[in-house]
């Protein structure tokens, strides 16, 4: 596909898709601007204060699109009551203002936003799509108010998409990477029973879903980040342990899980069975549509 040259201004551009996206659009001729909470260095950064809520209009004057994928981490740390509202405000402020200083018509005439397939909440075996209702868990209350925070771009007219993102597998950070320190330890068992299905994506195709959300802003809505064929997590962790060589046997029971996590437990061990329909019937082209070819790719 083929698209303008645009000015793109990223918000977590120091995260892990933050960082891959910008040096991909860079690569295919757009300018990237980071919005930083630090001083800025050089021309390629710019201020805001989400904690603030501060972001001058004139930060975003000369930007065509903006992709928000500042918050804090849902997986850093143990849930305490203090860090859940931390997940939660980080999300559903940042984004507040973003959509506010849009909606005032300064620049940006597209919003991309990063959302969670969290939304959908702990289903089973139901398959869900775009079209699928929220869940009943914190995280998916979180993340309908937090996709619900772009209101005010939405009202001022401007096209807005949600990349509600599974579990993203890459090397450089993430969900993945403590996933294959303890599969190394030979520690990489099924989570409880491990029945739970997982939708992931390869850090390659998280990527290039942004990439086409950035250039066709006829794309609104939410869109799920997802491969066409999620799996239950006892799968993932068997070729995980596969290819390191190492066994991927011994379950993690759910007790300990909410020893160690909080409540965020419950979250880890929810199945959500979450297919990327808007993608497919947008004619995305999957760089990896089955769990095990990603691996290969990252476990060398």
């Amino acid at each position: 596909m083929t698209s303008r040259r645009q000015r793109v201004a990223i918000t977590g551009a120091s995260g892990l898709i933050g960082g891959a996206l910008s040096s991909s659009l860079e690569a295919d001729g757009h300018e990237v601007v980071h919005l930083v909470r630090r001083e800025p260095k050089g021309d390629h950064e710019r201020p805001w204060d989400p904690s603030r809520r501060q972001l001058d209009s004139a930060v975003l004057a000369d930007v065509d699109t903006v992709v928000h994928l500042a918050g804090a981490g849902v997986g850093d740390r143990r849930w305490t009551p203090t860090y859940k509202m931390l997940i939660r405000t980080s999300r559903v402020h940042g984004t507040d203002l973003v959509a506010r200083v849009v909606a005032a018509g300064a620049g940006p005439t597209r919003l991309v936003t990063a959302s969670a397939v969290g939304f959908y909440g702990d289903r089973g075996d139901e398959v869900l799509t775009e079209a699928s209702a929220p869940g009943r868990s914190y995280l998916a209350g979180v993340v309908r108010d937090w996709e619900a925070a772009a209101a005010p771009a939405r009202a001022a007219g401007v096209p807005v998409a949600h990349a509600r993102t599974g579990i993203v597998l890459a090397t450089q950070g993430g969900a993945f990477v403590p996933m294959l320190r303890v599969g190394r330890l030979g520690l990489g068992g099924p989570l409880a029973s491990g029945r739970q299905w997982t939708p992931w994506i390869s850090l390659d195709d998280v990527v290039g879903a942004y990439t086409r959300l950035v250039e066709d802003a006829s794309i609104v809505g939410p869109v799920n980040l997802a491969a066409p064929h999620p799996v239950r997590q006892r799968h993932l962790a068997r070729e995980i342990g596969r290819r390191l060589h190492r066994p991927a046997i011994v379950p993690a029971p759910r007790a300990a899980m909410r020893v160690a996590l909080g409540q965020f437990a419950d979250e880890a061990l929810a199945s959500a069975r979450v297919l990327p329909q808007r993608l497919q019937e947008l004619g995305f082209e999957h760089r990896h549509r089955v769990v095990e070819d990603a691996l290969d790719d990252l476990i060398a």
